[in-house]
């Protein structure tokens, strides 16, 4: 019997062995694609005996390469159709951080370094605790799942030892040592790379079309996949995997620069992007000299060290032609500033202005809007004069003038004095950051 019979047997014994759910973490790769494709097979196969629920899980962290992200979404939605259509016990799952997990929250709203190999905050906010809570959701509604990954002993030596080290059961299963309540199966450990494309090439997608995107991703890039990440254990992304763009793991993004090479020139700009990313992690001046805890040591980006970034990105977007940054995630960065040093309240939605991007909520306020037909040239005249921020000025004068334009109001005094400290301190702090 050969490989391919041997995983076909297994994974119908497996399937029919409990009721307990089983999750395929897709990542679109090569590897979680095969996997995908055998299970779907096999629901075929076992027609209405096929009951229980299959959950298809696929994460996005928003920083994904676009082209990887949008064939992804779109391999998501087939699976989806073909299952309602087939009558399949099918559900597929695509998370997302929260918009306080995000990347670009981190790292341009509260100033975190880029990521490194001895500070990879990325992977547990971006994609362990997303799979994570969709994982808890199921397990809470089943009592327990089985996690089926497409890992292989093939793909190095490095997964071969990780593969190696866990202990499986008479079944071939294994705890998961992070996620209470959930085993895990995976039923492609011994096949090799050529007997993977091999069964590809040969087999289209259960869910129609064919895997002819999936081919030509891997031609462009010439590497192998990010996978669905559940811990701290999983081998990073980057270089030559299908991983975030954003990646400064690792100093050379192979994949990224394979898509150049074959056509998809419109991501030099991503790529100069990211090296730039890597340059400003240690450059002089990009980083406070106070820690966010208030102790001496190196600190978050300063304030204006996140301002030249997000410019940057946003003229990164404006010449890849390709939204880099949500609005909601624009927006949840003014808010987090509107707390660590933006007493306009105003800084994000005017960068985004000047390349074209329009943000609206109700807590993004425009207070220099309001004085600067009457007022404007007093105050930049007043602040220079003063030697302080003309910002500053333009934020108490807005308090004064809109928010408590009349102390007669019960309680009117004491929201005004708490507000104007809680002004001065953000001004304070903005200085203080700023300093060499």
């Amino acid at each position: 019997m050969n490989n391919i019979d041997e995983t076909k047997q297994l994974l119908r014994e497996q399937y029919e062995a409990d009721n307990r759910p089983w999750v395929v973490a897709y990542s679109g790769g090569k590897d979680s694609t095969l996997v995908l494709q055998l299970v779907m097979e096999l629901l075929l196969e076992l027609g209405p005996a096929a009951k229980k629920p299959v959950y298809v899980l696929s994460s996005d962290t928003r920083v994904e390469a676009p082209i990887v992200s949008e064939y992804v979404m779109d391999a998501m939605k087939r699976i989806e159709t073909s299952a309602r259509a087939r009558n399949l016990n099918v559900q597929t799952q695509l998370v997302f951080p929260d918009i306080d997990e995000g990347f670009w929250a981190k790292l341009i709203g509260k100033g975190y370094p880029p990521p490194s190999r001895w500070f990879r905050w990325c992977t547990s906010n971006m994609k362990i605790k997303p799979s994570r809570r969709a994982i808890d959701n199921i397990v809470a509604k089943s009592g327990s799942v089985i996690l089926l990954l497409g890992s292989r002993m093939d793909e190095s030596s490095l997964r071969a030892q990780s593969i190696q080290s866990f202990t499986n059961s008479e079944r071939n299963l294994n705890p998961h040592h992070e996620i209470p309540d959930a085993m895990v199966f995976k039923p492609i450990v011994s096949w090799t790379t050529d007997e993977v494309w091999e069964y590809l090439y040969s087999n289209p997608p259960a869910w129609g079309g064919s895997h002819d995107k999936i081919i030509q991703l891997y031609r462009q890039a010439n590497g192998g996949e990010c996978p669905v990440v559940f811990d701290l254990n999983t081998p990073s992304c980057g270089g030559s995997r299908f991983g975030c763009w954003t990646c400064t793991v690792v100093r050379q993004d192979k994949s990224m620069e394979g898509f150049i090479a074959t056509g998809e020139e419109w991501m030099k700009p991503l790529n100069i992007f990211r090296a730039s990313l890597i340059e400003y992690r240690d450059a002089e001046g990009m980083r406070s000299s106070v820690k966010r805890d208030g102790t001496p040591g190196t600190g978050p980006f300063t304030s204006e060290a996140r301002k030249k970034i997000l410019r940057e990105l946003l003229e990164t977007e404006k010449q890849a032609g390709w939204e880099l940054i949500s609005a909601e995630e624009l927006t949840n960065i003014q808010r987090i500033w509107n707390t660590e040093f933006d007493y306009t309240k105003a800084e994000v939605v005017d960068l985004a202005k000047a390349f074209g991007r329009t943000l609206t909520a109700d807590y993004l306020e425009h207070p220099e809007e309001a004085v600067k037909a009457a007022a404007a040239d007093f105050l930049e005249t007043a602040a220079l004069e003063a030697d302080v921020p003309a910002e500053l000025l333009h934020a108490i004068l807005h308090l004064t003038k809109n928010k408590w334009s009349s102390l007669e109001i019960y309680g009117a005094k004491t929201g005004l004095e708490r507000d104007l400290e809680k002004t001065l301190i953000l001004a304070a702090k903005q200085v203080e950051q700023a300093a060499p």
